[in-house]
């Protein structure tokens, strides 16, 4: 098996690699086809079975390891599999840590760099409500190291909330530092929880998809409820602190159409948006880049930049 990372146009390959989505499709000529998203731990590869019914393509669902053999081929930009064979996996065959992406920096020193944030404050309340769940609470912990920031747009890996988190924590403390009137315990406090939502609202992997409550309720009012709900359980937490919390993170987004109940209205607010979408596109500029390492043009439209992106001359 190669790894998704190192495949290249024009080259045959075959290996086990695990189905992340599966939907039946019709050319313009109106012959029925299959989109795939092959993923290994190193990356997603789009796919394609334009003879679904042929004999070599065997009966396989979404979340199945699949044995594929196919031509690398270059679509709009991106690399794209034409597959020729597939055969579901036995059990055996492959080792699921292969197939979780999974982030290249070390998760424990992340999570300690985060924690020490916490360790710096001054307010009491803010300190303990941090503790009680970046601290204090293991299962919480676990979960958040292990945890996507993403379904596919960016941070969509293994420990990918975390290295988003700690990023957007480390930019709100460059602000703080730049513009001194910031409330500092409160914008480092909010840049934690901003996203603990996305514990509920996506589902753990290999699945990494969007669970009932992220559909009906999504991550941003997930997470001020969970801050909400144990605000409570912090004796005499005043009321204007709680609200200018849950304010941060209700407005993170920073604009209504971008899924945010309300757009910022204090400055703590609006730096934590800035954040979120600054270390947001920077991520995905990153993995787009990434995606094609060999293509030194454009490499075709981004819905996010809502333009199309190339790669900058290093000459």
């Amino acid at each position: 098996m190669k790894y998704i990372e190192t495949l290249r146009e024009g080259e045959r390959v075959g290996g086990i690699y695990l189905c992340k989505a599966k939907q039946a499709a019709l050319t313009k000529a109106g012959k029925p086809y299959e989109s795939l998203v092959l993923q290994d731990k190193t990356g997603t590869l789009d796919a394609k079975v334009w003879d679904p019914n042929s004999q070599g393509i065997d009966e396989f669902e979404v979340l199945d390891y699949i044995d594929v053999m196919g031509d690398v081929t270059s679509f709009q930009g991106s690399l794209q599999l034409n597959v020729k064979r597939i055969r579901k996996a036995r059990e055996g065959e492959y080792n699921p840590q292969e197939y979780l992406p999974v982030t290249s920096k070390d998760i424990g020193q992340m999570y300690q760099e985060l924690t020490r944030f916490i360790q710096e404050m001054q307010n009491p309340f803010l300190k303990k409500l941090c503790s009680s769940f970046f601290v204090e609470d293991e299962a919480f912990a676990d979960a958040f190291k292990f945890h996507s920031a993403a379904k596919n747009v960016h941070h969509g890996f293994v420990g990918g909330l975390l290295e988003h988190t700690l990023s957007v924590t480390k930019m709100c403390c460059y602000y703080t530092e730049t513009y001194p009137f910031l409330h500092k315990d409160l914008l480092l406090a909010a840049a934690m929880f901003h996203d603990i939502g996305k514990l509920e609202e996506l589902s753990a992997f290999p699945a990494n998809d969007y669970t009932d409550a992220g559909q009906l309720l999504g991550h941003i009012m997930i997470g001020a409820e969970r801050v909400s709900e144990r605000i409570s359980t912090i004796p005499d937490f005043p009321i204007k602190l709680a609200n200018e919390l849950k304010h941060c993170i209700l407005s993170h987004h920073g604009e209504l159409e971008y899924g945010s109940p309300k757009r910022p209205a204090i400055a703590e607010a609006v730096a934590l948006s800035f954040a979120d979408n600054t270390d947001a596109k920077m991520q995905t500029m990153k993995e787009a880049l990434e995606a094609s390492p060999e293509n030194n043009g454009w490499l075709g439209y981004n819905r996010l930049f809502e333009s199309n992106i190339r790669r900058t001359t290093e000459e």
